[in-house]
């Protein structure tokens, strides 16, 4: 069994690391999009609200409304900073995801030169042995004649 052949299984392994960390980089890219995309959805209700409010400031509005009001706003910023923490969490664990899967894609690039140049290294002394096997064969033939 050559080495190439022996380390297969470890090449195979590499591999599938990679490709695990590949899909769990993917899961926290979509973890991220979607909570920035819930951010910039409470944000836009936030300036939403804000707009229809001051549309009816203009008419005026009761001590009980403008109560509500800023109780309601207080409720929308807390979850605003909220989404902003969970947004900032799932971009740290993406960018730590990320650089898992770069090392682990750095791994499996270096065995594959490895084994890449082991290949060579198997296929040039096959070449040489049949060369030398070619050498003694065409030897012989001069030898009996």
């Amino acid at each position: 069994m050559t080495r190439t052949q022996r380390i297969a299984p470890v090449q195979s392994l590499f591999a599938d690391a990679e490709r695990r960390l590949a899909q769990s980089f993917a899961a926290c890219e979509r973890r991220l999009a979607e909570s920035e995309a819930k951010l910039m959805e409470l944000q836009r209700y936030l300036w939403d609200y804000e707009q229809q409010f001051a549309r009816r400031a203009v008419q005026g509005v009761g001590a009980v409304e403008l109560r509500d009001y800023r109780a309601f706003l207080a409720r929308l910023n807390e979850a605003i900073r909220q989404q902003q923490s969970v947004v900032s969490r799932a971009r740290e664990e993406r960018d730590l995801e990320r650089q898992r899967w770069q090392g682990a894609a750095r791994r499996r690039h270096a065995l594959d030169h490895v084994v890449d140049n082991w290949r060579a290294d198997e296929r040039r002394a096959h070449e040489r042995r049949d060369q030398r096997e070619s050498d003694e064969r065409a030897q012989r033939k001069v030898s009996l004649t």
